[in-house]
């Protein structure tokens, strides 16, 4: 592509199918075009690239570029959308998932419209909470995490949506000695074995956070354990404990729960199958 040449929508998607593929390409280019620059469906495939200004022009081409090297393109633009809210996202953060939306809607349904207090343990984004918080506007919602990024990221969101959320640096794996002190635990925490990595794609593995991601296949349960010690005295009797797992390790967060003593250890499958979740109750 030319400096002087303003890229149409095909050639747009063209320039990024070599990294994505056909059909991935062409819905991040419609995302930036609608996103940032505001085209309309119409506009994007009547070539409306031609009327944007040189400063957007030139903005369009710095954003082809990052894409074409593989930077997700949730960081490009800034935001991510999560149950039906965009959230700011940027380097430093996990990049929200559809499976962990379903999880908070899980969170959501079972709370319904209960008062209660919940956790949510390695915020990143802050998504799972701010959304249980604006969702559940009866609960009392904190989120922890150790990274000053996501602190600060996930307080940003917090203030932009208006959701009343306390956002505390608390490292997972040394919890206080709390006692029936929420009624609700949530957490994704790291959980893809560092032998995973050699299968996943360039632009999770070289712009999103490892510390968000990934832990030693000797030690893939360290923040299972670490979270589920804590839970098992922080929670209120009948409390709900609620976990995103790797699938590999199902029966083994499974059996960890029950040996802890929580009661009705439940694995939920995702929309796709895979055993995604795992829901406990502290008796």
């Amino acid at each position: 592509m030319e400096d002087n040449h303003t890229p149409t929508y095909r050639d747009l998607c063209s320039r990024l199918s070599t990294v994505y593929g056909d059909s991935e390409a062409r819905a991040i280019v419609r995302l930036v075009l609608e996103t940032r620059f505001g085209l309309s469906y119409a506009d994007i495939i009547c070539d409306g690239t031609a009327r944007l200004t040189a400063d957007q022009q030139a903005c369009l081409a710095d954003i082809a570029s990052r894409l074409q090297k593989g930077e997700p393109v949730q960081y490009v633009l800034g935001e991510a959308e999560f149950c039906g809210r965009t959230f700011h996202v940027e380097p430093g953060v996990l990049i929200p998932r559809p499976e962990t939306a379903e999880l908070v809607q899980t969170v959501c349904r079972d709370i319904g419209s209960d008062v209660g207090s919940v956790l949510d343990i390695c915020t990143g984004s802050g998504c799972i909470a701010i959304t249980i918080a604006l969702d559940c506007p009866g609960c009392s919602v904190e989120c922890w995490d150790i990274s000053d990024t996501a602190l600060s990221v996930a307080q940003r969101n917090a203030d932009a949506m208006g959701a009343q959320v306390g956002v505390v640096r608390q490292d997972a794996l040394c919890p206080p000695s709390d006692v029936e002190r929420w009624s609700v635990i949530v957490s994704n925490p790291p959980y893809v074995l560092d032998s995973e990595r050699q299968s996943m794609s360039h632009s999770v593995l070289d712009y999103e956070p490892h510390l968000a991601l990934f832990v030693p296949d000797a030690d893939a349960l360290r923040f299972y354990v670490a979270i589920a010690r804590y839970a098992i005295s922080a929670l209120r009797h009948g409390g709900r404990l609620y976990f995103e797992i790797n699938p590999l390790c199902a029966s083994s967060i499974t059996e960890l729960l029950c040996t802890m003593g929580f009661e009705q250890v439940e694995v939920i499958d995702d929309q796709f199958g895979r055993q995604r979740f795992v829901k406990a109750i502290r008796l």
